[in-house]
C-alpha cells in the first residue's frame, strides 16, 4: 500500500442488515480504518452495526441518499484520513481489491481511482446494472467528464479535501456520476483500475436503484451538467447554477 498517505474505508448503508457483517469482516483484514454511514435503515442494520466492532458509525436519522452518506463520511474523515475508499454493503465488491486501487494512484497524483468491475457480462448481472453502466458511461462524456469503462462503481478512492470540495449537488445514486464530472472540469484526474463483482444467484442482492426513478434522476443529472458545460464554455468556468 502506499506509505505516503492516510487510507479509510467508507461504507455507506442502507438497508442492509443480512449482509453488512460479513463486508465489514472481510473490510477488516486490511487493517484500514472502518467508517460505516448509515442512511436512515430501517431493517434491522443499526442492531448489526450495535454488535460490529472495530468501526465507526454515523448515522442519518432518516434515508438521505447514497451521494449525502458518501459527503457525511468525507467530512467525518477531515484530519484523519487523506484518502478515502468508498466500497458498497450488498457484498459485490471484493475488500481484497482495495490495495490495487491504492497501488493503481499514479506517484505525485491525487485522483479519483474507479474499481472497473470485471465481469459484468455475466449471465447473473442484472440487466439494469448493464444497461445503466453503458448509459452512465455515454453521457459522463457528453457532460465534459472523464472516458471511462465503469462510471457507475462504488468501489472508489477520493483524494481528501479535494473530493468534498467539488460541489455535486446530487444526493442520491447520481452523486457518483456528477462527482466525476466535476473532477474533470475542475482538473481533478480521474483513472480506473480492475475490480472483481460478485452478485448472487438470479440477481437477487439487496439493491435500492429503482430503474424508472432512477432512470428520471439520471436524465435530469446528465441535463444539468450537459447545461452547465454549455453555459462554461460561453460564459467561463466561474458560471454559477443559481444564474
Amino acid at each position: 500500500m502506499n506509505p505516503t498517505g492516510r487510507f479509510a474505508i467508507l461504507i455507506p448503508i442502507y438497508n442492509h442488515a443480512e449482509g453488512i457483517v460479513s463486508v465489514i469482516e472481510r473490510a477488516r483484514s486490511l487493517a484500514l480504518p472502518i467508517w460505516v454511514i448509515d442512511d436512515g435503515s430501517t431493517d434491522g442494520t443499526t442492531a448489526c452495526l450495535q454488535n460490529a466492532t472495530g468501526i465507526t458509525v454515523l448515522r442519518h436519522e432518516k434515508n438521505l441518499g447514497k451521494g449525502a452518506a458518501v459527503l457525511t463520511g468525507f467530512a467525518a474523515l477531515q484530519g484523519s484520513a487523506d484518502w478515502a475508499i468508498t466500497l458498497d454493503a450488498d457484498g459485490q465488491h471484493d475488500p481484497q481489491d482495495i490495495p490495487g486501487l491504492i497501488r493503481a494512484i499514479p506517484q505525485g497524483l491525487r485522483p479519483i481511482v474507479v474499481g472497473s468491475r470485471e465481469g459484468m457480462s455475466g449471465a447473473d448481472v442484472p440487466w439494469t446494472s448493464r444497461f445503466g453502466r453503458k448509459f452512465s458511461n455515454f453521457w459522463v462524456r457528453a457532460a465534459g467528464g472523464p472516458v471511462l469503462s465503469d462510471t457507475q462503481s462504488g468501489m472508489r478512492v477520493y483524494p481528501l479535501p479535494e473530493a468534498a470540495q467539488l460541489g455535486a449537488t446530487a444526493r442520491r445514486f447520481q452523486f457518483e456520476v456528477e462527482i466525476l464530472v466535476r473532477a474533470r472540469w475542475q482538473g481533478i484526474p480521474v483513472c480506473e483500475a480492475p475490480v472483481n463483482v460478485s452478485y448472487t444467484p438470479g440477481g437477487k442482492r439487496v439493491s435500492h436503484f429503482r430503474p424508472f426513478v432512477d432512470f428520471c434522476r439520471n436524465t435530469g443529472t446528465f441535463s444539468r451538467l450537459i447545461f452547465l458545460r454549455i453555459m462554461r464554455s460561453l460564459f467561463g468556468r466561474h458560471v454559477s447554477e443559481d444564474n
